[in-house]
């Protein structure tokens, strides 16, 4: 118990320095630079899931944190929240390295994942923009929603708003360490390895648990054959680390937040079906 508890501390204390800067410059925005950095963002929303698609796969899983507190203020589209969601790679490239697997073929993985990624978030932008879907959100609200007392200056607010949200998914990380360590999902995954069918969706499902256990699993589980690229992808396409804990605790809408998590999932399981439909491996 105590180990678990330590290893989601870590986990967490990871995205600390990412939350914080990442409020500090939404108070920024908020207080001192509205009006330009607005028009800035404006300028370059429709270009967010190309950024964010290529930002998102550096192996750090405080940019899924930050991305969830960027959409929460309305900074960013769902699109480009996706995008980095998608891209994350959490422990895949730390684990890659480790077993030594060859340049070429962690390079290939990366690429697919940015490309999936990419194309994922411009596909939902364009759907909701066809929709005409548009989500009114402000950085404004999202302090309202928070009572942070930003009155008393951008640092305090930023701290009291990463304390709140650190709290959080550091309790969940405490809990979902705890049933990861007691429910046995390699011997799950050796049961569905071969079944294609059901690997992609079930895999697709660990990957979703807001925890770097599961992209772990689904890492080592590829690299020992024991799943097949399609069923690898999927996984580690919506495993984000924290980001969901992150997005579900700083947004507010309950449906939003439901939306995108299965929109995620979907999208996940058709790409992995995708890859496995025409043989693709790595």
């Amino acid at each position: 118990m105590p180990d678990l508890m330590l290893d989601a501390l870590v986990d967490s204390l990871k995205i600390l320095p990412f939350l914080f800067l990442t409020y500090l410059l939404m108070e920024y925005i908020e207080y001192n630079a509205m009006g330009k950095l607005t028009k800035a963002i404006g300028k370059f929303r429709r270009s967010g899931p190309l950024f964010g698609g290529i930002v998102g796969i550096i192996p750090q899983c405080g940019f899924s944190a930050a991305a969830s507190g960027l959409f929460s203020g309305g900074v960013i589209s769902i699109g480009t929240l996706i995008a980095v969601f998608f891209s994350t790679s959490d422990e895949m490239l730390p684990l890659f390295i480790s077993y030594g697997v060859a340049a070429d073929r962690i390079i290939s993985i990366v690429i697919v994942k940015i490309i999936i990624s990419i194309v994922t978030g411009f596909a939902i932008d364009g759907m909701l923009a066809a929709l005409k879907k548009k989500r009114i959100k402000s950085i404004h609200d999202f302090c309202e929603d928070e009572h942070c007392d930003c009155e008393d200056g951008i640092f305090k607010s930023a701290l009291i708003h990463t304390i709140k949200i650190w709290i959080f998914v550091l309790i969940v990380n405490i809990c979902l360490n705890i049933l990861l360590s007691s429910t046995g999902f390699m011997n799950m995954s050796q049961f569905i390895g071969n079944r294609a069918w059901l690997a992609v969706p079930i895999v697709c499902l660990i990957g979703l648990i807001p925890n770097c256990a599961s992209s772990i699993v689904i890492t080592e589980c590829y690299l020992n054959g024991i799943i097949s690229s399609g069923a690898m992808m999927a996984g580690l396409l919506v495993s984000c680390g924290v980001g969901l804990l992150v997005l579900y605790r700083s947004n507010h809408s309950l449906k939003e937040n439901v939306t995108i998590t299965a929109a995620m999932y979907v999208m996940g399981i058709f790409w992995g079906f995708v890859i496995e439909f025409f043989g693709i491996a790595f």
